[in-house]
């Protein structure tokens, strides 16, 4: 509120404006799901479910300790070289793996101690090759 000769004002700041305008212009008019409830609000007893919600909607992933992470990538590692066309491709993603592996082995991370083992460069070429025919 903002008092101009003895008469009170409603300060409105910029934002506010914004919306005020966009209101009264309709833009908030007719939004998908106006009127009806957040999905998942209701009934949801776990601590941070809408974090965990967000994650799963929008595939969201690489939130685990880096020894899990690393395991995962190994063992995914095939179907996402397939999508390569080119050797030298299979090679350098390979390549900066076991460097990632490598550099986990040399400090300490977080989370549970599990030792991931590089990968053989040459046998991930070789079944890369086989795979594609």
């Amino acid at each position: 509120m903002l008092e101009v000769g003895g008469i009170v004002q409603r300060y409105e700041s910029w934002v506010e404006r914004q919306v005020r305008e966009a209101i009264e212009r309709g833009e908030f008019d007719n939004l998908p799901g106006a009127g009806k409830p957040i999905p998942g609000l209701n009934g949801r007893e776990e601590e941070n479910w809408w974090i965990k919600s967000k994650l799963e909607h929008e595939n969201i992933r690489g939130l685990l300790p880096a020894s899990l992470a690393l395991r995962k990538e190994v063992e995914e590692l095939p179907a996402m070289l397939a999508t390569e066309h080119h050797e030298h491709a299979v090679r350098e993603i390979v390549g900066d793996l076991n460097q990632r592996i490598r550099e986990s082995h040399l400090r300490r991370e977080e989370g549970p101690m599990i030792v991931v083992h590089t990968v053989d460069v040459e046998a991930a070429v070789a079944a890369w090759r086989a795979r594609r025919g």
